[in-house]
Formats: structure tokens, sequence, C-alpha cells
């Protein structure tokens, strides 16, 4: 079974800095397009930060410039750097996947068919 799990959410203090995780198992992780999404209760879920299987990253204008994605393919595992964290950041973040290739991979919740759990981040003013 496919999966995806984050990890490394919890509080933090305004400016501070988290480092969010997430673990791919069971598919081949290589070949996918890997995005982090964020969702405050109430509203829709947003895209942050997206990874082409080559690469390539793009941002959303909320966060570009605070937030970094990398991917280690060599152990299947994404990640998103949080920096200069604001009390509006607050939400549960989300991993996902995609198997919509490069340029393509746009970061819409439709286009990717694969989702963690969500992991929780707080920033308190």
């Amino acid at each position: 079974q496919d999966q995806l799990m984050e990890s490394g959410g919890g509080q933090v203090q305004a400016g501070g800095s988290l480092r969010l995780t997430c673990a791919a198992a069971n598919f081949n992780y290589n070949f996918y397009c890997m995005a982090w999404f964020r969702q405050v209760p109430g509203k829709e879920r947003e895209g942050v930060a997206r990874i082409t299987a080559t690469g390539y990253t793009s941002y959303s204008d909320a966060l570009e410039g605070r937030s970094t994605i990398s991917r280690d393919n060599a152990t299947n595992t994404l990640y998103l750097q949080l920096d200069g964290l604001k009390p509006d950041d607050t939400a549960i973040h989300y991993c996902a996947a995609s198997r919509i290739s490069g340029s393509f991979c746009y970061v819409r919740v439709g286009n990717f068919h694969l989702w963690g759990q969500g992991d929780q981040v707080t920033v308190s003013s």
C-alpha cells in the first residue's frame, strides 16, 4: 500500500523555524512529483511548494522566500523547511504525490492522488 507520513510539526513562536519531513513508502517515489499543502479548518487546502522528479521547485506567493522544499531520492524522503513563521502560517500541513510529470505538475489538490495524514504547525505570537 502506497504511503506518505509527515513528521516534524509542532508549536513555534513567530519568527521561528520548523523542518517538516515526509517519508514515502511502497511506490516509485523517485518518479513522482511531490508537494506540500496546508489547510486551516474551514478553508480550502492550498499549495505551499512542489518539487518535480527532476528537482524543479516552485512556491506559493504566501511562503516564497520563507520556505524551501527538497527531496532525498535515496531515502524516499521529502522535506519542507519553514523559516520566519507567522501566526497566519498555523495550519495542518500535508505532503502529497502526483504521477503528473514535469512542469505540468501544477500545485492543485486535484493533481495529487496520494496524501499523508497531515501534521499540525502552530505559530504563536
